[in-house]
């Protein structure tokens, strides 16, 4: 008697289908998920916050290097930034953002004498902590739109005596959190 090998059924078209669709459920519900999350954070990114980082020591002692912020972008869409604002601020020749502090307004004459910053021949209160190291500028009418920005660490910061005044399309929106260190966490 002679042994023949039974062949094992092939699998029915109906059963290749159900073993090779087995991805497209989990493609759609990937999809669902993960193409809001990313026109969500995009949505954000653009046009209502972003994360930064502090690069340099020009806004110590209030900004530590390598801290972390989130920079509030709607609310100088609502209103025009302020004297004593924290901003971040994008400048088209340097390849990264700084940030630094408002300390003249569009329109105003600035000027600074021996460390103190005056304001349409004023001197400007600055209830935050600075550098008060002595040092003079002659006085800089700003054009409509345009800002004046110090760091506070005034004796090691690239700002507003060194490249001028910024225009307000520079500004990327102003300081609202520092996130990191946690122990450091505050609200601007």
């Amino acid at each position: 008697m002679q042994a023949t090998k039974q062949e094992e059924p092939s699998p029915t078209g109906e059963q290749s289908e159900t073993a090779g669709s087995w991805w497209r459920p989990v493609v759609t519900e990937t999809l669902q998920i993960v193409v809001p999350a990313v026109l969500l954070a995009l949505v954000v990114h653009l046009f209502l916050a972003q994360a930064t980082v502090v690069f340099g020591q020009s806004m110590e002692p209030n900004l530590e290097p390598q801290q972390r912020l989130i920079v509030d972008k709607l609310s100088y869409r609502l209103h025009p930034p302020q004297r004593n604002d924290i901003v971040v601020i994008d400048l088209p020749y340097m390849e990264e953002l700084l940030v630094k502090r408002i300390v003249a307004l569009p329109g105003e004459v600035v000027e600074i004498r021996e460390g103190i910053i005056y304001v349409n021949g004023n001197a400007v209160a600055e209830p935050f902590p600075h550098d008060t190291s002595a040092f003079d500028m002659d006085a800089v009418t700003l054009g409509p739109l345009s800002y004046f920005v110090l760091g506070d660490n005034r004796s090691n910061s690239n700002d507003s005596r060194a490249f001028g005044p910024v225009v307000r399309e520079q500004i990327l929106g102003r300081v609202w959190l520092r996130y990191w260190p946690l122990h450091e966490i505050v609200l601007f």
